[in-house]
């Protein structure tokens, strides 16, 4: 059998059952099989859904994979599911691949494990879960719940204390109550866009200090322009790696903690 930490096994198989369900029409047809390769186990889930784009398969497991990025995405179509999934495959020593015959040709997800002990990956990647970097108190102002949580999950597994907060004017609330030494912003959030919450952190004596990193679909010289001048220290770019928003969280100055 796979050995791994069960709880976190079974959320990356949901995760791609999940994914399947979602880009699989009514009367559409899902499958699972499970196969064994020498010593490594292998979970396929199938299905005969919408496809995937030739030019979006690279880019499925990234951070905030989105094919059609807007300012305000209220109605979804964003989040962090496969990206957690092959997070947390990779903290077992597998990984996930992904197969399509192009749109409207279904896919294919394969989750690749270990059978028996795992090997020098898997505690390598156990070890920096586990914290190596500094715990930073994080919040994060995300107006789709389920990328909320899935990188709330993603950054509480690194050993940050993560918060929430769905909309910016609660944001702005927990941000001044939580006094967080990282706060990430969405650009696009109802009631207050991420670019006036980042002025009224600024503002605030509570959330002065804070490292602001916005999160946006848009990354030409303007947006980042727009995003300095409201007072964020770091403008990412979606799709963005969780290596590369971990970078970023490490550069909070030691006076700040």
């Amino acid at each position: 059998m796979a050995v791994g930490r069960p709880v976190r096994l079974a959320q990356v198989l949901g995760n791609l059952l999940n994914n399947a369900a979602k880009y699989t029409p009514m009367g559409g047809e899902i499958t699972l099989t499970a196969e064994q390769h020498g010593d490594r186990l292998h979970l396929s889930v199938r299905d005969n859904g919408i496809g995937i784009a030739a030019e979006t398969l690279p880019h499925v497991f990234d951070l905030f994979m989105q094919a059609d990025p807007s300012l305000d995405r209220s109605q979804g179509g964003l989040g962090l599911g496969l990206s957690l999934a092959q997070t947390l495959a990779h903290m077992h020593d597998g990984q996930i691949t992904a197969e399509s015959g192009g749109a409207g040709n279904g896919s294919v997800f394969t989750l690749d494990l270990p059978l028996g002990a795992p090997g020098p990956g898997a505690s390598a990647d156990a070890a920096a879960m586990a914290g190596q970097s500094p715990s930073r108190r994080v919040l994060i102002v995300e107006d789709n719940a389920d990328a909320a949580e899935g990188m709330a999950l993603l950054l509480g597994e690194r050993g940050h204390v993560v918060n929430v907060a769905l909309d910016g004017v609660s944001g702005l609330d927990a941000a001044r109550r939580l006094q967080p030494d990282v706060i990430i912003l969405d650009i696009g959030l109802p009631l207050l866009d991420g670019y006036q919450l980042a002025r009224e952190l600024r503002a605030s004596p509570a959330t002065s200090r804070a490292v602001l990193v916005a999160l946006s679909g848009y990354g030409q010289a303007a947006d980042k322009l727009k995003s300095r001048s409201a007072g964020i220290d770091f403008h990412l770019v979606k799709p963005i790696d969780l290596a590369s928003l971990e970078a970023v969280i490490d550069t909070l100055p030691e006076q700040a903690e």
